[in-house]
């Protein structure tokens, strides 16, 4: 019943999420989602853009339980950057070949809007080519706090200040129980899709997340990816959907979680988000949360994109998780999967084409099927 709805395309309930997540043949499920991504793109193509990923602060009064990079105020190795430092941070990216940054931040009372302004001025005066991709929806929800402003005022004036895109950290596992559990103080599930729904209202355009892999249920994963299809229904304002798994680190969940979730879990989320996400043009695998041999399996599970080359990440590296690449090995590991790599904007744009995959790369992309074939 359920291969005949996805054969015909038909929209999947939340029973049939279930039943795929957990019932599935893996790689089954992966050669449904491979197909469905050539539906939607045809061509053997897979996007990366060239980002990195600092931080202007990480003193924030949150306490998630996941989460081993920030600094309550006032602590040692708290630190919070002016807009000369992270522009230096920007330049030194840009000069490496960056066309986006992604900058978040955490939750910093002390911070009023006119550091955020200057931030945002600073960095479109002094780096005009790179794409500012700022600020996840709980940063917005804490700004509006410390601000004494509301939301949709918050997002205006950042829409003014020439902001166009904004990350989709802080998602998390969209069900009341887990945030209750993991992250109660950064704001109900209904608050996060809030402010994307509002973001999109203005012309925002975001992407959604998720972190699965800690204390969430099979039902909950598949709740959370009802969640951003319904708000997409409504807006049509998220352009990629990026999940990653939790990371054991120094930290009070990594305590309770004891065991990562591995390879196999990771390609049957990705699968189904691109069965589930019909209304989601772009899935992003990824090199940097998964390694690199899942991220390049991720090609043949769903994803169309590879994601950003990520030339600073913080947040994960407190977690004791380092995975460095450059710009050459992002574009060998897409050709040695089998595709055409791609360099993008923030928002898809094409910058750079790069040449397909050698005649003995690893895997042979049969086009017309959808499927792939080792050589030989």
């Amino acid at each position: 019943l359920i291969a005949g709805k996805i054969e015909r395309r038909q929209r999947l309930t939340l029973d049939d999420g279930l039943k795929l997540l957990t019932e599935a043949d893996l790689v089954q499920l992966g050669a449904w989602a491979h197909a469905e991504r050539f539906r939607r793109f045809p061509k053997p193509e897979v996007t990366f853009v060239v980002d990195s990923n600092p931080n202007y602060t990480n003193v924030c009064d949150t306490d998630c339980t996941f989460c081993a990079f920030y600094r309550r105020p006032g602590d040692a190795g708290a630190y919070t950057l002016t807009a000369e430092e992270l522009s230096e941070k920007v330049g030194r990216a840009a000069s490496l070949g960056a066309t986006r940054v992604l900058i978040q931040g955490g939750h910093n009372p002390d911070l009023d809007l006119d550091y955020y302004l200057r931030m945002i001025s600073h960095l479109h005066e002094q780096h005009p080519q790179v794409d500012l991709h700022l600020f996840s929806a709980p940063e917005i929800r804490a700004i509006a706090t410390y601000t004494n402003k509301s939301i949709a005022e918050i997002l205006q004036v950042f829409w003014d200040a020439g902001l166009r895109t904004l990350p989709g950290g802080g998602a998390e596992i969209l069900t009341d129980r887990v945030r209750r559990t993991i992250s109660v103080k950064k704001g109900t599930p209904d608050e996060w899709i809030d402010v994307h729904r509002q973001a999109h209202r203005i012309g925002f355009t975001t992407t959604a997340t998720m972190m699965y892999g800690h204390l969430e249920t099979d039902a909950e994963k598949v709740e959370h990816l009802d969640r951003i299809r319904v708000l997409q229904d409504q807006t049509g304002g998220f352009f990629a959907f990026i999940p990653w798994s939790f990371k054991l680190g120094d930290t009070p969940l990594s305590a309770t979680v004891k065991k990562q979730a591995g390879a196999g879990a990771y390609l049957r989320i990705l699968a189904l988000s691109r069965l589930y996400l019909d209304n989601f043009d772009h899935i992003q695998g990824s090199w940097f949360s998964e390694g690199k041999k899942t991220g390049q399996l991720s090609l043949h599970y769903g994803a169309d994109d590879f994601g950003g080359t990520l030339i600073e990440e913080n947040v994960l590296k407190n977690a004791q998780w380092v995975n460095e690449t450059t710009t050459p090995e992002v574009v060998q590991i897409i050709q040695d999967a089998g595709f055409i790599p791609v360099e993008r904007s923030s928002t898809y744009e094409r910058l750079r084409d790069y040449p397909g995959p050698e005649p003995d790369s690893r895997f042979h992309q049969n086009f017309a099927g959808g499927a792939y074939a080792r050589p030989g």
